[in-house]
Parts: structure tokens; sequence; C-alpha cells
């Protein structure tokens, strides 16, 4: 399968189409809520469980992380939503995530969200040269919106396409058997992978896949899982890109909560992977070796989900100030910020 500059351009400018995606979305939003909206989303996330629990309706409703994690980010940037805030809500993404693993495992369906980017479009139009500025600003969101969701689509298309050629990753057999120095390449394999195809649920089939032909084991799959949750966060920090001080912290902040959680993971990885697998086995009792590994692989995504959430709710605080200690304001934001 060839990958030409061609291609690689197509790439590029589907990274743009999402960058002005999330520019004028945040501006949208800046113009239009005022105090309304942010009296929503403030009612919604007024602790750390309701901001966790908005993160995974919100989540489970549209399929995806990432998208999630962006619009939190451009809540941040348009000042509708504060830092530690956002943190909760996307502790509460993650744990949403795990329902579209549930989903590949079952029912091998995932809605695909950039399919009402061009019908969002045709309302927009219309308000975007509306004369009213309310009317105008509503138009530059759906606008944005639509853009963004159509970038992250583009970016997926224009990607190498690995998720529908597995066997480009069948030379990874050769690196099964070196022990816990392969799960730890497995991890790296699953950051990389998820980074380049933008989409850890993309991911996630390829896991099954691989894990369905036997090239790998349950261990190995989980592994990848754990690559999967550090490579997703790639998606917010590419959004934060063209946002203020607050929406970049707000994207490292996602980068820390997974990076912490794979590294617990992993010194406690055999008893909780045996615990997952026994749990499978006998409790749910699936018996058919190619199901019983996509659900163990599902379950022990949405297990160490909702374990590092249970941790990391009591440390919002804390990891508040340690992204706001890495990123400084910059000149011109000094005067709001402080």
């Amino acid at each position: 399968m060839e990958y030409s500059f061609y291609d690689f351009l197509k790439l590029l400018g589907s990274l743009a189409l999402f960058l002005y995606g999330m520019k004028i979305m945040s501006e949208g939003l800046q113009k239009f809520a005022g105090d309304r909206l942010r009296k929503i989303l403030t009612a919604m996330t007024t602790n750390r469980v309701t901001g966790v629990l908005t993160g995974v309706l919100i989540t489970a409703l549209v399929q995806s992380s990432s998208a999630t994690t962006v619009m939190v980010v451009s809540f941040v940037n348009a000042g509708l939503l504060t830092l530690s805030q956002s943190i909760g809500v996307i502790m509460g993404a993650n744990i949403g995530t795990t329902v579209t693993a549930w989903i590949i495992s079952a029912l091998g369906f995932k809605v695909d969200i950039a399919a009402f980017a061009l019908p969002l479009l045709a309302f927009g139009i219309p308000l975007l040269f509306s004369q009213k500025s309310n009317r105008k600003s509503v138009g530059e969101f759906i606008f944005g919106f639509s853009f963004l969701f159509m970038g992250l689509s583009y970016l997926k298309n224009n990607a190498p396409d690995l998720s529908q050629n597995p066997d480009m990753l069948s030379f990874v057999q050769d690196y099964t058997d070196m022990g816990f120095i392969s799960i730890l390449l497995f991890v790296g394999i699953g950051t990389v992978l998820t980074m380049i195809v933008q989409a850890s649920a993309a991911t996630m089939a390829i896991t099954l896949i691989m894990c369905a032909n036997g090239w790998i084991s349950f261990e190995l799959g989980a592994a990848l899982v754990l690559g999967e949750n550090i490579g997703t966060t790639i998606t917010a920090n590419l959004a934060a890109l063209t946002g203020n001080t607050q929406s970049k912290r707000a994207a490292l902040a996602h980068f820390f909560f997974n990076v912490f959680g794979v590294c617990w993971v992993l010194v406690l990885f055999y008893p909780f992977t045996d615990g997952v697998a026994w749990f499978v086995d006998h409790v749910m009792k699936v018996t058919d070796p190619a199901v019983s590994v996509s659900f163990k692989l599902s379950a022990f995504h949405t297990v160490f989900n909702v374990c590092n959430t249970g941790i990391m709710i009591w440390l919002v605080k804390f990891i508040e100030k340690t992204v706001c200690a890495v990123i400084k304001p910059r000149k011109d934001e000094e005067e709001e910020e402080y």
C-alpha cells in the first residue's frame, strides 16, 4: 500500500480544516453564549461528580472521547468552563468512550457524527448571513462545529488506512515473547497508532482484529488499549494549539490524567488483567474464544477508566496546579488571569 506525497498533503489539509473549525467554533461561542450557556454549563459541572457524569453522558451520545475533549477545550477557550470544571468532564469522557468499545465488540457498529456535518452547514448558512448578531454567532458556531468534525473525518480517511489493512501490522508477532518488555513495546505501538489514526475507537477495532486472529494475546491487546488512552490525547492538544493558555492547560490535564492511569496499571498489570479475564470467563461466562477476547478487552478498557477516574477525581486541584505550573500565561493574558 503506497502512501504518496499527495496523500500527505491531504492529511495536512485535513488538519488545517480541523484547526480552522476549532477556531471559528470557539469565536462563535464567545460571541453568542454570554451568561446563558455559562449558567447551564456551570449548573452541569457544579462539582467533580456532576462534571464527570456530564463527560460520560456527552461522550456516550457522540460516541467519541476526542469529540468531547475537543468541545471541552473550545468551551475553556471561550471562557464557558473553568479549568477545574473541564478536568472533571474530561475524566468522564474517558469513561464514556468505553461505551464505543462495547458497541464495537458486540455489534461492530460506530455512529459517525461527521455524517451530520454537511446537513448542519445547510442550517448554518442562512444564520451566517443574518443581520442579527446573535443569529450570526450561532451560524459561526455551526460552521465551526461542522468543519471541526469534517476535519476529524478527513484526518481519519487520509491517514494511512491501518484499520482496513490489519495485515500491515502482522509483523508485531515477532515481538510478542519478550515478557514485560513486550507489554511496554505494545503500549508504545498503541500510542503511535492512535496518534496516526486520530481515533481510539479505530485502534480498538485493530486491536480486536489482531486478538481475534490470534496474532497477539489478551495481555498484549490490553497493552495496546493502554497506549490508545495516551494516543487519544493528541486530538485535544492539536485543538488547543489555536487556543488560549487555559485551553492548552485543559488539554495537558487530559494527557497527565491518562499517562498517570497507564503508569499505575502497568505496575499492577498482570493481577489487573487476570482479574478482568476471570470476570469475563466465570461471571459473564463467555465461552467462544473470539468473542471472549473482545469482551475481555472491552471490560479491561472500562474497569481501567473507571478505576483511574475513581482515583484522580480526588486530585483535580493537584492536576490543576500542575498544569498551571507547566504552562505559564502569555504576556497578553497575564492581566486577565491574575
